[in-house]
């Protein structure tokens, strides 16, 4: 990956976005990333196959809502660097004037946003660049593009593992869902530790990231992640492994991290 962008760019400590983006077969990430990427690899083989399996659940997610629920708006929470089936993509792809704001606060996925997350002519798509940690500003930005008295589908996959505080955590969701219509709609993913998951490597594997990345980050177990969506309505099947949420045919592999979508009434 060439350098460039922003002088905030740091490429001498792992980050989340670059190392994700490695772990799912991504060019865009340094040395660096690499190392750690493979050395957690080591200690939770299942990784990749957990950074495959968030990313196919972004597919089917967003399929269903634009698909299935007729959702014509999206805000994207901790987009991650682009790949291949960004948000936009597919909901575009289903609805070419369907809207889309993403939202992160890393400086190298803001330079690739600009460039690549580039909107079909009917619909809309925008960046924010703010931390999830103060979701009024993402929330505030977004309406400038959204219409917050329309349903809208808040998508937040991998990102409040970085929120360690599980109150703080609970809390930016409220906030976000709270100036969100009824008939809006949240999809999550989250790491855990659960054993029944296959989570048992998760909490060593964690403690080398906080040492040797950034930002840091967290596992929960059912519960835990359970209460994220305290008021809202579950849709089937429920808080299960984001490999099996409304897979197709066969039994895909369980990996260690939570899935799923619920509406608001």
């Amino acid at each position: 990956m060439s350098e460039g962008g922003s002088a905030e760019v740091t490429t001498s400590v792992a980050h989340a976005a670059r190392v994700w983006n490695y772990w799912i077969g991504g060019r865009d990430n340094y040395a660096v990333d690499q190392r750690v990427g493979e050395q957690v690899a080591g200690m939770l083989p299942v990784i990749r196959d957990v950074a495959r399996a968030d990313r196919e659940f972004l597919g089917r997610a967003v399929r269903f809502l634009a698909g299935e629920r007729g959702v014509r708006q999206f805000l994207d929470i901790g987009t991650g660097l682009p790949t291949v089936g960004n948000t936009h993509e597919i909901a575009q792809g289903i609805a070419p004037e369907a809207r889309i704001v993403y939202v992160d606060n890393d400086p190298i996925v803001l330079m690739y946003a600009r460039t690549l997350l580039i909107s079909g002519p009917e619909g809309v798509t925008d960046y924010v660049d703010a931390d999830v940690r103060d979701p009024d500003t993402p929330v505030r930005r977004a309406a400038e593009t959204l219409d917050l008295t329309r349903p809208v589908a808040v998508m937040m996959l991998g990102i409040l593992n970085f929120v360690l505080d599980d109150d703080t955590a609970r809390d930016v969701v409220r906030r976000v869902m709270a100036a969100v219509p009824s008939g809006s709609f949240l999809a999550l993913t989250h790491p855990t530790c659960d054993n029944e998951l296959g989570g048992a490597g998760n909490e060593a594997a964690m403690r080398f990231w906080n040492e040797h990345a950034t930002p840091s980050v967290t596992a929960r177990e059912r519960a835990r992640v359970a209460a994220f969506f305290d008021g809202l309505e579950l849709l089937e099947p429920g808080l299960v492994p984001c490999s099996q949420w409304r897979a197709g045919p066969g039994s895909p592999a369980v990996v260690p991290q939570f899935g799923a979508v619920a509406v608001k009434p």
